[in-house]
């Protein structure tokens, strides 16, 4: 496989059917809240609107009917702020058995997100709040050795990020706690009354269609989270399309988007070296377009691109050339080199 594979790398431009999803975006003027809104998307159109660009921005702002949003020019996009996507520090998932990664002890009414940095985690008096993350604590680190693990405290006050950077640096990571026996383990290493960091921590924007999109254009000091409440996001086309935070039970006009599938299609021609090598062979096929689907990427092509291979007639890709053939081109480049 290793020769058909090095033949696919050297070249450049190979695929066999690529898939890119454009969006094309509709206006909805009818009043909903955020839930309601998703709703309706997902069941008229895709999703409710992913922003990927400023191109994109400024398609918006020229195709709103101004006319129907004077009174009211805000209108949901699919931007949301999972305030429940909490998660540690430490990533490696060999360090967490069923289960695990899940284990929360909160404080009665934690994490209550009261502003837009509360998005990190202390520990006081064995119970976890959500604080400010520029906030300054000490922190406790965790030293994993296999199936050990050590906690650290340190005492020197430090903002969450610079406590993570630190125990990153000087020991494993910042501590995730498993269970309650860990906790109580975690809770030991803090002096009475005093607070400390520890590595779960909330990444909280995201789409609604499970984008990966990382382009924001927020409006001037937002999200702010005013309400406390404000998990939403609307675009304001009184300011260019620039977007607010919001709460999702209000009512507002929304976008919705529809996915547009570009498709195309080109012929591969492969040569092996090991006449044995089935091409058709599922796993065969499944890692060349491992291979090539790499490959686009080396070559800067962006986007979302979905990889296929187009079966035949008689159900397969591949299929040898007649020996005649490949005498005619064998002789044609004779000819072409005369």
């Amino acid at each position: 496989m290793d020769a058909v594979l090095l033949l696919i790398m050297a070249a450049s431009g190979l695929s066999a059917v690529s898939s890119q999803v454009r969006r094309q975006y509709h206006f909805v003027y009818d009043w909903k809240n955020m839930p309601e809104a998703q709703k309706y998307c997902r069941e008229k159109y895709t999703d409710l609107a992913t922003i990927d660009n400023m191109e994109d921005v400024k398609m918006l702002n020229n195709t709103v009917d101004r006319s129907k949003v004077s009174e009211l020019q805000y209108f949901w996009i699919g931007l949301y702020d999972d305030v429940n996507s909490w998660r540690w520090s430490l990533s490696d998932t060999s360090f967490y058995r069923d289960g695990e990664t899940e284990f929360r002890l909160w404080k009665t009414g934690q994490p209550n997100n009261a502003n837009s940095s509360q998005y990190c985690t202390g520990m006081y008096d064995g119970q976890w709040e959500d604080f400010d993350c520029e906030s300054h604590f000490k922190s406790v680190c965790m030293d994993v050795r296999g199936l050990n693990v050590t906690f650290v405290l340190i005492t020197t006050l430090m903002n969450w990020t610079e406590a993570q950077s630190y125990c990153r640096e000087h020991h494993t990571d910042l501590a995730s706690v498993r269970n309650t026996a860990e906790n109580q383990q975690v809770n030991d290493t803090v002096p009475a009354g005093q607070k400390a960091w520890i590595g779960l921590f909330r990444d909280s924007w995201k789409w609604s269609d499970g984008s990966s999109s990382s382009f924001r254009h927020w409006y001037e000091r937002q999200p702010d989270n005013s309400d406390g409440k404000d998990a939403c996001v609307t675009s304001d086309f009184g300011r260019d399309g620039k977007w607010w935070d919001d709460v999702c039970d209000k009512k507002r006009p929304f976008i919705c988007y529809i996915a547009m599938t570009t498709k195309q299609v080109i012929k591969v021609r492969l040569e092996t070296k090991d006449s044995s090598l089935d091409l058709n062979d599922p796993a065969v096929m499944e890692q060349m377009l491992k291979e090539v689907q790499q490959r686009l990427k080396d070559q800067g092509v962006k986007g979302d691109v979905k990889l296929s291979w187009r079966k035949q007639a008689d159900g397969k890709v591949f299929h040898e050339e007649e020996e005649e053939t490949k005498k005619k081109k064998k002789t044609r480049r004779k000819r072409d080199e005369i």
